[in-house]
């Protein structure tokens, strides 16, 4: 269920607002410890004070511990306000739109997960502005339902999706791609916290490869075939495929795949690292959702720090991933629910989590 929610951003200009402008050459440091990103209302409020708090705790400069309090006392008063602020209850499923590209529904025994299925069978599920825009919107829907623990996003037995529309790019200029931010929609995929699961069947090329990347866990049938074949279309891949592929794969294969345009299979995938686990194709939405409702047996609050944790080492060098998961462990102790989950196995007994 989602809720209106304030919602604060913490900006360089934002933290230069507090009266410290002499501390610019600190803005670095600061971010290590309290990201850029958007924070909702409620729980994440509570932790962003510890962070802040813990900022506070261990800084060993007296001008950091002075921004560390004013932030505290700023997420606090958030917090406070948050409370007063009456909840709207809106539920958002596949009958709160009329899509045309995708296809949603909410499924698994307890109703928590979401499945969106891309839904252009003729076009092997060609990633057009349309689909891409539905899909961005649907996500954005799903991030807010406090009742959707993970999404799983599929296609088709033949295709995920077989690449970009490249009919509706073929006519683009560099300073229309330019101006009009092309594949802008593509990165709220990217940026959704809740848990992604790509479930792969059949043509996962180009563009429905990044698309792949860009979840968090992919799976994949027997007969799913995964490439970057943008190099024989005299282009390069635009969303991630010289990036992710090579941070997954490794520069040589990520190189032999961006440069050759062949394709590897489900087995050659995971084997890589790619993919995760290969099920028959039949099996694979089924999987999926259970890996999404196993996931959902957890806190949704500590799983989403958790997804950040992991997504950091991607961000930064290992000291600074090592000092931000250190961090975001001890934020951990100012949760309910990590309170609950080590008090549950010490008197062996399941878990209760309020996601608080």
């Amino acid at each position: 269920m989602s809720t209106v929610s304030l919602r604060w951003t913490i900006t360089r200009d934002s933290y230069l607002h507090f009266g410290e402008r002499y501390l610019r050459k600190d803005w670095n440091e600061f971010r290590l410890f309290l990201p850029h990103r958007h924070f909702p209302v409620g729980t994440e409020h509570r932790t962003i004070a510890t962070h802040a708090t813990l900022l506070l705790q261990h800084s060993h400069r007296v001008k950091m511990a002075n921004i560390a309090k004013l932030f505290t006392v700023r997420a606090q008063t958030l917090v406070q306000a948050a409370a007063r602020q009456p909840q709207v209850a809106i539920r958002f499923s596949s009958t709160s739109a009329n899509w045309e590209f995708i296809k949603t529904e909410v499924t698994g025994e307890k109703k928590n997960v979401a499945v969106i299925t891309l839904n252009r069978p003729k076009a092997l599920n060609a990633l057009c502005n349309g689909l891409m825009q539905e899909l961005s919107t649907a996500l954005k829907g799903y991030g807010k339902d406090s009742n959707i623990a993970a999404i799983v996003l599929t296609g088709s037995e033949k295709a995920f999706a077989a690449g970009a529309d490249i009919k509706e790019m073929a006519p683009n200029t560099y300073s229309q791609c330019i101006q009009g931010n092309f594949l802008n929609d593509w990165t709220e995929v990217a940026r959704t916290q809740k848990p992604i699961i790509a479930a792969v069947n059949g043509y996962a090329l180009g563009g429905g490869c990044e698309l792949a990347m860009m979840c968090d866990i992919i799976y994949a049938g027997e007969k799913a075939k995964f490439g970057q074949p943008e190099i024989a279309l005299g282009t390069i891949p635009g969303a991630g495929g010289t990036q992710r592929l090579t941070r997954v794969v490794g520069k040589s294969k990520a190189m032999e795949m961006c440069l050759t345009g062949n394709m590897i299979n489900a087995q050659e995938a995971e084997k890589v690292g790619l993919v995760s686990k290969v099920v028959p194709a039949d099996q694979l939405v089924s999987e999926a959702i259970k890996l999404g409702e196993k996931i959902g047996t957890h806190s949704s609050l500590i799983v989403q720090l958790c997804k950040e944790a992991v997504n950091t080492a991607y961000e930064t060098t290992l000291q600074e991933g090592l000092k931000f998961e250190r961090r975001t462990f001890h934020a951990t102790f100012s949760t309910a629910d990590r309170k609950e989950g080590m008090q549950a196995f010490v008197e062996k007994r399941p878990a209760n989590f309020k996601n608080e």
